[in-house]
């Protein structure tokens, strides 16, 4: 019985509901492109920043990157018919040597080449030594900016260290003359060559000087000790000089790199001046 009577009471609160609200106009619909949202201030940062990554992006990207024009040439194809230039004979004429294989380089068609038609002059010595020069001058200024320790041995080490030579030495260091009168105390200096003004100032002061032989390697080893121990070797012995060369040195030179000067025996002191004298 309830549920007879529900039911028809239902559709006439509908009805009376839609008297009372009566239907409403519905506002028209725009297309989704003309609906307006206001811009927040995170939105607009990223579309200028998408723009400029675009604009950028537009102006050099990685697929984009080329050669200059003509910076780039194709390899010739040779041999491939008449219409490219270089068919058949692909540029080498017609018979011949030159047209057939390959020949000795400078080889002039049978007449005496070039290498052969211009003269020889001099030669070069296999055996000649070069030394780097150094004065007494430079050395007597290093002493007195204190970057020479006058107490101690002066090797090629020592002139090598404080920059009165170069770091490209050849064959050893000669002592020249130059600023002699500034050595006003002895010093004591192991060098390759010396000469006559240079060993006479050194010693007039009270100093001395010894010519020592060093080959290439033990050379090597004198001025850089710290490449040996690097790579895990021991310093060489000192070698022995040639027999042409006996007589323009006075010992062996030392490894590693002496400290104290070893004194002349008395046989070295009668043997200087012929050795001067030879020199």
């Amino acid at each position: 019985m309830l549920r007879r009577r529900f039911t028809s009471l239902v559709p006439s609160l509908i009805r009376a509901a839609l008297v009372q609200c009566p239907n409403p106009t519905p506002a028209p619909r725009l297309p989704p492109q003309l609906h307006y949202a206001p811009p927040s201030a995170g939105s607009f940062n990223r579309r200028c920043d998408s723009a400029s990554v675009r604009a950028y992006s537009s102006l050099l990207a990685l697929n984009d990157l080329r050669d200059n024009p003509g910076s780039r040439q194709q390899k010739t194809r040779k041999g491939r018919g008449i219409g490219s230039g270089k068919g058949k004979t692909a540029g080498r004429g017609h018979k011949g040597q030159k047209a057939r294989g390959t020949y000795k380089f400078g080889f002039e068609g049978g007449q005496t080449p070039l290498r052969r038609r211009l003269p020889k002059r001099g030669f070069k010595n296999p055996f000649s030594l070069t030394f780097q020069p150094v004065g007494l001058g430079k050395i007597a200024k290093l002493i007195n900016a204190g970057k020479i320790d006058s107490s101690e041995l002066i090797t090629m080490k020592t002139l090598k260290d404080c920059g009165a030579i170069g770091k490209q030495i050849e064959d050893g260091v000669r002592l020249m003359g130059r600023g002699a009168e500034h050595i006003e105390w002895p010093i004591h200096l192991e060098v390759s060559r010396v000469t006559v003004r240079a060993k006479a100032a050194v010693e007039a002061a009270g100093g001395t000087v010894r010519r020592v032989y060093y080959n290439k390697l033990g050379f090597r080893a004198l001025l850089k000790p710290e490449w040996f121990e690097k790579k895990g070797r021991l310093l060489p012995k000192a070698a022995r000089p040639p027999p042409k060369l006996k007589d323009k040195v006075d010992s062996i030179g030392r490894l590693p790199a002496p400290r104290k000067p070893i004194p002349f025996t008395a046989e070295e002191k009668e043997a200087m001046p012929a050795a001067a004298s030879t020199a």
